[in-house]
């Protein structure tokens, strides 16, 4: 049976980065399986072209469970199933999120997660196109870009914000996240620049890294409590294949508690009703799933608004609290852009553009459970969005905000009919009905694998599961809660930041040797 040093599960953002930092050494052999298929479909490198990927045969294509707070819609959770995983189908935002945020994941337990910790990774990764700061970086391997070519009216929106006393912000991953400002993308040349294309695709030569395609992970390999290997399906084959140091599971908030459940590793009732055998009894495994949601405010445009195929869509945004409460980080986030980002039972027009409100820290807390024993089948996934009325205000107001917005002088070239939710819905409950029957993800999974020292943690601030040898997890389903913003910019952070705890942890273990050897040495003499 073939050996490797690592086996990394899932080429996402976590996943790429991690085999590229592990292959430096050219001793350290690794397997990086992906389920999906080669990132060769063209749409994914036309930033304009990123809504179309939603649901499309590089999407995993899940639904959530009847949301009861929805009024039992079902929501896509879209995931990228293919090289470079949802960095492959999303928006190509960059936004690391607020310092607040990793200070509260290190106040929760874990050591060296705070902001001063974390910001040496993000500037690792980071080829700034501004240039290198205190907070920016530009030797890495990540292009991070501003728009080639901004829509006027996306100006228009900034202008307005500032108009309405709202600071001016050009970099939400500086100083300060506060304020309204244009939005840095993951472009590069004006195209996608996913984790598979900056980490991966530029290493594929590497002979100690080996990438495998269409390779649906079923189980770990367990002897007792120890991770030991992997058994996967590839081409109508299932294969075995055993690991010498570690496994890292990367495949994402709604696949890496899947994959520790099916091998046993998880809440032992639901195990049992699963019919799988229970290795560790960890009652995290699938709990303390968030996500951000948002809600929309289409207006017509008057002249052709249209973005550049070099544009995501989402051009410009603002951040803000929507109380005084200056010590926390914002809760509330904007995207503006030049399209409409309707709802269905909604005709769009010939020209429009679109603001929505997102909250930043939802209250909802959901869960991902196993449907089945069978590897095959997806994941029960359930959000409850807006079991909170708090949260629910939040939007109304958000919207309201929005309107306001809409309707200054900055608008009044481009203004036309409010197309959604409509000028006829006013009062709070209207707006409210309009929120719970037409809001949507920001597809922004994470939590299911939690990193604490809380009964419900999975895994330690080293990323290591509990109750068992030789397995980490490294995604986005260890953040304990919620970053500020779009996620997967403190993905690929958590994927640097775990590579080196992993050679830090494999040197660890040649060091003790070392010194027993000197010490038999010194008592020789």
């Amino acid at each position: 049976m073939t050996h490797y040093d690592y086996i990394v599960i899932g080429a996402g953002s976590a996943g790429c980065v991690v085999a590229n930092r592990l292959t430096e050494d050219s001793d350290t052999t690794v397997l990086l399986l992906e389920a999906g298929n080669p990132d060769t479909k063209p749409e994914i490198y036309i930033p304009a072209e990123c809504i179309s990927l939603l649901g499309s045969e590089v999407d995993w294509g899940y639904f959530s469970e009847p949301e009861p707070y929805l009024n039992h819609r079902k929501m896509l959770c879209s995931r990228g199933k293919v090289l470079g995983g949802s960095s492959s189908i999303n928006f190509m935002m960059y936004v690391r999120g607020n310092p607040h945020d990793y200070d509260r994941w290190r106040s929760l337990g874990n050591p060296g997660w705070g902001y001063q910790d974390v910001l040496p990774y993000f500037k690792k990764s980071e080829h700034q196109q501004r240039d290198a700061s205190e907070f920016h970086g530009v030797d890495g391997e990540l292009s991070v870009t501003d728009l080639m070519t901004p829509a006027v009216v996306s100006q228009r929106f900034v202008d307005a914000c500032v108009s309405m006393g709202y600071n001016y912000n050009p970099d939400f991953n500086g100083i300060q996240q506060e304020g309204v400002g244009p939005y840095q993308l993951t472009v590069k040349d004006g195209k996608r620049h996913s984790a598979a294309a900056a980490f991966l695709l530029p290493i594929l030569d590497r002979p100690n890294l080996t990438v495998t395609t269409g390779a649906l992970v079923t189980r770990l390999l367990l002897e007792g409590t120890r991770a030991v290997g992997v058994e996967y399906l590839h081409k109508g084959t299932l294969h075995q294949v055993r690991v010498n140091q570690e496994v890292i599971l990367s495949a994402g908030t709604f696949d890496s508690p899947k994959l520790l459940m099916l091998s046993g590793i998880g809440d032992a009732k639901h195990l049992q009703a699963m019919g799988i055998s229970v290795t560790v009894d960890l009652p995290g495994v699938g709990q303390n799933l968030q996500d951000h949601l948002l809600a929309c405010v289409v207006q017509e445009a008057t002249q052709d608004v249209y973005p550049a195929i070099t544009s995501n869509g989402v051009e410009a945004g603002l951040f803000l609290h929507s109380k005084d409460n200056l010590e926390s980080a914002p809760d509330l986030q904007f995207f503006f852009g030049p399209i409409q980002f309707l709802s269905p039972g909604y005709t769009p027009a010939d020209f429009g553009f679109t603001g929505t409100v997102s909250l930043t820290h939802p209250q909802n807390i959901g869960s991902v459970n196993l449907r089945s024993s069978n590897p095959n089948d997806s994941p029960t996934i359930q959000m409850n969005y807006l079991q909170n009325q708090a949260d629910v205000q939040k939007l109304v107001e958000g919207m309201k905000l929005i309107r306001q917005l809409f309707q200054s002088n900055a608008f009044d070239e481009f203004r036309g009919k409010e197309i959604a939710p409509g000028s006829h819905i006013q009062s709070d409950a209207v707006l409210e009905t309009y929120i719970r029957d037409t809001c949507s993800t920001v597809w922004h999974p994470v939590g299911t694998c939690k990193m604490g020292t809380d009964s419900m943690a999975v895994v330690d601030s080293e990323l290591r599961v509990y109750g068992v040898e030789g397995l980490r997890v490294v995604d986005a389903s260890i953040m304990p809660t919620i970053t500020t913003g779009n996620t997967n910019a403190p993905t690929i952070m958590i994927g640097e930041k775990a590579a080196d705890l992993i050679k830090v942890a494999r040197t660890s273990q040649s060091i003790p040797n070392q010194l027993n050897v000197q010490n038999l040495m010194h008592s020789s003499i």
